[in-house]
């Protein structure tokens, strides 16, 4: 096992497993618990479900051992597949589930860069000492951190993931990409020759099908084959930064930085689904508990990020799946655990005691949640309550703007969205119309010519 070496580069790829089939399979659990979990069984998300054309965007794990590939047409895959159960894509809980996938993650580094709704890279170079996660001889650091990821993904969301360790960016990504699902994967320097060089070449990150059938025809067939064939003979082949990018990957060299990709934070949350349902009876022995846990969470990342909050907030999912939430600001900006647990008990406790309270109207508990917003770096820690008031007004209508702002923006990459994805299913349904018409006349043209004979029609083909 590759023992850690202090200052080493640390970093992490974690790679949500079958996105979104396992998040359309969440839903439907959510809605009907008797209902089959879609993961277990051969399955895909895309296309028309109704008529049964389009693109597969996703598939289940079963899906993928009858030959079901993602790009496909759906008429493609039920050919392989006669009994595989289809689901409409559901972009709303798929941003939902990421964004809540991103926000675990951001709990051990705040250098997070999300690169698709399903997966991002994590530098974790240096955080040993600030997670303080317990270590064992099978799983030290940064092993321990990485199925502390993974576990508390599926407890909390429900669904798993792959991560990945290195000291660079695309070893890790080649490592999550190993065996699946719900796996943990090194590709350290050292093990590049006996991981990564018998894989084919077109396993490579970022080797693409055009690279891939030039390089095949070179007679590199494996990574290790690129990886020993002299870069400047790579280069005069394939073209200059394709050669270059070939042999350092093969290599496993790569020096990109993890870059933040996420706005300055904005606010601070976390979540939990409860295991049984919190009810009247039992809130003080359980729910309470869980209250005080998040809000220690919530302040420890407030702290780690250098943050201060005007803003505690708690929220909680019913049993009919219905969100209800509270909020207070605070007359001076904290990042104390104690004022932040008071603060999220007291909130809790009006909103769900008394006779107009969640309990009395017979509701349960399935999700409890903290969350602090109004970040500042504490610039502003001593300013008096009249300054505060005399600002107060100015910095709500900043926020509304701001929120109007980014709803504007958010509504037109949804709209190009949904118009891209009409595009791409309407080109695939004029192929598949071409297709059909091809095969009608070619049918037509074999029945006339076995009636008159091989001369009767000739076609371009023949010509």
């Amino acid at each position: 096992m590759h023992a850690w070496k202090s200052g080493e580069r640390c970093i992490f790829h974690v790679d949500v497993n079958s996105a979104f089939l396992s998040w359309s399979a969440l839903k439907a659990l959510r809605e009907d618990p008797q209902s089959v979990d879609l993961r277990t069984i051969p399955s895909a998300v895309g296309g028309d479900v109704k008529t049964r054309h389009g693109i597969i965007t996703a598939k289940s794990i079963p899906a993928k051992k009858y030959g079901v590939q993602t790009g496909e047409p759906v008429v493609k895959a039920l050919q392989k597949c006669p009994g595989l159960v289809l689901v409409r894509s559901d972009f709303e809980t798929y941003r939902s589930y990421s964004r809540a996938f991103i926000e675990v993650l951001r709990e051990y580094t705040d250098l997070v860069e999300q690169v698709s709704i399903d997966e991002a890279y994590l530098d974790m170079t240096g955080c040993r000492q600030q997670l303080h996660l317990p270590e064992t001889e099978d799983r030290p650091w940064p092993m321990n951190a990485a199925h502390s990821i993974r576990q508390q993904v599926f407890k909390e969301l429900g669904f798993t993931v792959n991560v990945g360790i290195s000291t660079n960016k695309l070893l890790a990504k080649m490592a999550s990409d190993f065996e699946k699902p719900d796996r943990v994967h090194t590709l350290f320097p050292e093990e590049v020759p006996e991981k990564m060089w018998p894989l084919p070449i077109r396993e490579l990150h970022g080797c693409g099908k055009a690279t891939e059938q030039r390089l095949r025809q070179m007679g590199i067939e494996t990574i290790g084959d690129a990886a020993g064939m002299p870069e400047e003979l790579l280069k005069a082949s394939i073209g200059e930064k394709a050669g270059e990018y070939i042999w350092r990957s093969a290599n496993g060299i790569s020096t990109s930085p993890v870059r933040v990709s996420h706005e300055k934070a904005k606010s601070c949350s976390n979540e939990e689904t409860t295991t049984e349902d919190i009810n009247i009876d039992n809130y003080r022995s359980k729910g309470v508990e869980i209250v005080r846990r998040l809000s220690r969470k919530v302040a420890s990342r407030l702290e780690r990020g250098g943050f201060y909050a005007q803003t505690i907030g708690v929220n909680v999912k019913t049993g009919t799946f219905r969100r209800h939430s509270r909020q207070v600001t605070l007359a001076s900006p904290t990042r104390d655990p104690e004022v932040i647990t008071r603060e999220a008990e007291a909130l809790m406790d009006g909103l769900l005691s008394g006779e107009n309270g969640l309990f009395a109207a017979g509701e349960v508990l399935r999700l409890i949640g903290v969350g602090c917003s109004g970040l500042s770096d504490g610039s502003y820690l001593q300013m008096d309550l009249f300054s505060w008031a005399r600002t107060a007004e100015e910095t709500a209508r900043q926020k509304a703007e701001a929120e109007a702002e980014a709803a504007r923006q958010k509504a037109e990459a949804e709209a190009k969205a949904t118009q891209e994805r009409a595009e791409a299913e309407a080109r695939a349904k004029e192929m598949e119309k071409a297709e059909a018409k091809k095969r009608k006349l070619e049918a037509m043209l074999k029945q006339v010519r076995s009636r008159f004979g091989d001369d009767a029609i000739r076609t371009g083909d023949d010509m």
